[in-house]
């Protein structure tokens, strides 16, 4: 966290106010661009910002134009306000602001005041700076400019050791004029995207691996509703098995908000298909019964697609053909986030996240406990249908869909 932020966990505050004035300038992001639909998306925006400060029982979001504004945050409780806020969906950046009256002799108050603090706190005796100004309320008698520079040069005047530098300043005092007049120094990038259950739900194929969780958090950055579906192999999978999948969708719902997670027993499918069917076939048939287990519980929600954290080629089941054969079992679409990316791209995300450490740990899932030695990469569909015809495949997926074991992870 910026050093101007970390400063306010002290028990004196860095702007100066009380101890439940405390203001967070939130800004959002491709809402923006919305049309007629724009306060419906800012709607469900301040829901999900609230949502994301329940624990402060005192916090509250209102909207002004372009921003929303966060008060009743203490100085404590700053950092971690501002960690759960950078996490949710549809939100460009915040700062750490302090509001002041739309006069000039304010203003400059406000300024000069803190830009001592952030020197005073980060021990600079020299630095430099500029002022960047904008006047989104147009009554303001002085241009966006015409501010900048007259802030300027009162805080270059003020405050002994500053310079002025507008290319590459060690640091830039922003100002905004709105409602009333914000000033802040840090902007703290957020997580971007779309508001939560902005723009449906879908069905995530949720492993204990890497690849689902940055799946899940890639397409719930779009705003779409996550439910999950996970394969649980017991006994020949651990209850550790399952518990790690659930902290993973605990960790990606604090990005997605509440997760459904279904967890199906897969055993009896599993131990039928390595019985009847070609082992070298057994993954691709394996993968058509999650797939159609996965649409059947997607339907029974409401959801409108599937997520997997498929890439191409990475394993046997993820080339061309086998995606095809796969594929063909369910009439939704399906979405794969992971499709093009490199593993390594995928790692940096799930550290990111906080999911790598959680993803690594050595439990197996259903996937790798009956692989065979060598199995297809080129599969055919006909002979995989022909294969898997041996099968009671709908009493097969009924009861798996009957029996899943429903956890809401909130």
């Amino acid at each position: 966290m910026p050093v101007y932020c970390a400063g306010l966990q002290e028990s004196k505050g860095v702007f100066g106010l009380g101890e439940n004035d405390m203001i967070l300038l939130v800004r959002y992001g491709e809402i923006h661009l919305k049309g007629l639909n724009r306060p419906h998306f800012e709607s469900l925006q301040r829901q999900a910002i609230k949502r994301a400060l329940a624990e402060f029982p005192d916090a509250k979001v209102e909207k002004g134009y372009g921003r929303f504004y966060v008060t009743g945050i203490s100085d404590g409780e700053l950092p971690r306000a501002v960690e759960a806020i950078t996490k949710v969906f549809g939100l460009h950046s915040l700062s750490p602001a302090e509001e002041t009256e739309k006069d000039m002799d304010s203003i400059n108050e406000m300024l000069i005041r803190m830009v001592k603090d952030y020197m005073a706190g980060k021990g600079l005796a020299k630095a430099t700076f500029k002022v960047q100004a904008k006047r989104a309320d147009k009554r303001f008698p002085l241009s966006s400019m015409q501010l900048a520079a007259t802030l300027g040069g009162n805080i270059l005047e003020a405050v002994e050791g500053l310079s002025v530098d507008v290319h590459h300043p060690d640091f830039t005092v922003y100002v905004e004029v709105r409602e009333k007049c914000y000033g802040y120094i840090d902007v703290i990038p957020c997580a971007g995207g779309m508001p939560q259950r902005s723009n449906g739900r879908a069905m995530l194929l949720l492993s204990g691996g890497i690849d689902s969780p940055v799946a899940g958090y890639m397409i719930a950055k779009r705003g779409v509703e996550l439910n999950a579906v996970h394969y649980h192999s017991f006994p020949y999978t651990s209850e550790a098995a399952k518990q790690k999948v659930i902290d993973l969708a605990k960790i990606v719902s604090e990005y997605s908000g509440r997760i459904r997670l279904n967890v199906v027993s897969f055993t009896d499918i599993q131990m039928q298909i390595y019985e009847k069917c070609p082992h070298e076939m057994l993954v691709i048939i394996m993968r058509r019964f999650m797939m159609r287990i996965a649409q059947r519980l997607a339907e029974n929600c409401g959801a409108q697609a599937i997520v997997t954290g498929e890439s191409i080629g990475q394993v046997a089941s993820q080339t061309m053909e086998s995606i095809y054969v796969t594929n063909s079992v369910v009439s939704m679409p399906v979405f794969r986030p992971l499709i093009g990316m490199d593993k390594i791209d995928i790692i940096d995300i799930a550290n990111k996240i906080n999911t790598y450490e959680t993803s690594i740990l050595p439990y197996e899932d259903c996937c790798t406990v009956f692989v065979p030695k060598h199995p297809t990469t080129r599969p055919k569909l006909e002979r995989i249908v022909e294969a898997e015809s041996v099968l009671d495949i709908e009493a097969l997926v009924a009861q798996a869909v009957e029996t899943a074991e429903y956890i809401r992870i909130d």
